[in-house]
């Protein structure tokens, strides 16, 4: 018996007829795309996609399999940066139902049902991301048989608070100490701060950090899926953390929250940035990076107060990147400085923040 057949339906009214290779299970979420050619383990476990059926534009999907979840010496899951597949569903053009790698213990196919999580191959990805491109990010359904599924916007709730931490997590013994509001945070991101000496805690999103239980020497916000301004009070928190003087920092999620802490506005991208390859200027030089993103909303420049600049700028489309303070340690950025998957042109940001947290004084 062959793989069932299965529909994504958007709600425009497009039909786009396919096989299922994953967990026969109708879902709905915000389709959107990653033009990414490699790291489907490292985006499928990364909480910023959560409530959201991926497309991969990359036509050959899950010839490497999937690894395994051996931790690394931290403690952390080595091969992905979560817990899980954090993706509500999986549009691809052509998955391959044999894997072959050394690191490989499974296919992606059997992580996929074992987790849940439905998949759908055999669509059009180009035509798909044509018309996402065209008409902007929109919901849509992965449906089996006749089952009676209506369009959710997932936007519409605090999905941050949904893959935040439960409760305080201390990562590390060393200093400088960063407190993490969790709204979703990477793995690599934790593990990129670890690797250089700093010990991590990671906090429920709404976690008054200030209450005097831990002892921190800046505060670090952590990307994560949605619209920003359902987490006012993550925000609150950085609006606090600046006031007290805190080196602050911020990545993707983290950037937004920051802005709005500052007195900016954010915005929802037509259809986002979501790849390995997006270039940034940065703001007042010639030099160019090229980041690894994955977010659906970006901070409106324009309204940036007084003190505040751009840091770096979009290349693409000439969307903010990052921002900063002028004079006092409150900085962020877009992108992805730790990658997984991606390039790590900008991974000197990491030292930039530690030696900002070793230095200054509150």
């Amino acid at each position: 018996m062959g793989p069932e057949e299965a529909k994504l339906v958007l709600e425009d009214g497009s039909v786009f007829s396919g096989l299922s290779f994953g967990a026969p299970k109708s879902v709905s979420g915000e389709v959107v795309f990653n033009t990414g050619m490699v790291g489907y383990p490292e985006s499928l476990t990364d909480p910023s996609y959560w409530g959201q059926l991926l497309v991969l534009t990359y036509p050959l999907v899950g010839n490497y399999g999937v690894p395994g979840t051996e931790k690394d010496s931290f403690g952390i899951e080595a091969n992905f940066e979560s817990s899980g597949i954090k993706v509500s569903g999986l549009v691809v053009s052509d998955y391959s139902f044999e894997h072959s790698h050394w690191q490989a213990k499974e296919s992606l196919g059997e992580w996929l049902q074992r987790e849940g999580i439905p998949a759908i191959t055999g669509i059009d990805t180009r035509a798909l991301t044509k018309r996402l491109r065209e008409k902007g990010v929109m919901l849509g359904k992965i449906v089996f048989g006749d089952a009676e599924l209506g369009f959710s916007d997932p936007n519409e709730r605090n999905l941050a608070s949904e893959v935040s931490c439960p409760e305080p997590i201390v990562f590390g013994t060393g200093k400088p100490v960063f407190a993490m509001p969790d709204l979703g945070a990477k793995n690599s991101i934790v593990r990129a701060l670890l690797k250089r000496g700093c010990s991590v805690i990671k906090f429920p999103w709404n976690y008054d950090i200030f209450n005097g239980r831990f002892e921190f020497d800046a505060v670090f916000a952590s990307n994560g899926p949605g619209d920003p301004k359902k987490c006012a009070e993550t925000a609150g928190t950085l609006a606090k953390s600046m006031e007290y003087g805190f080196p602050t920092f911020g990545i993707c999620f983290g950037n937004q929250l920051l802005a709005l802490a500052a007195g900016a506005d954010t915005f929802k991208l037509k259809y986002g940035h979501r790849s390995q390859n997006q270039p940034c200027l940065a703001v007042g030089s010639r030099r160019c990076y090229i980041t690894s993103q994955n977010h659906g909303y970006a901070v409106d420049e324009k309204t940036l107060p007084k003190e505040w600049k751009a840091w770096f700028r979009n290349l693409n489309d000439q969307t903010n990147e990052g921002i900063m303070h002028e004079s006092k340690p409150f900085m962020s950025v877009q992108f992805h400085p730790e990658a997984s998957p991606g390039p790590l042109d900008t991974a000197f940001l990491f030292d930039e923040f530690v030696k900002l947290a070793k230095g200054a004084k509150k």
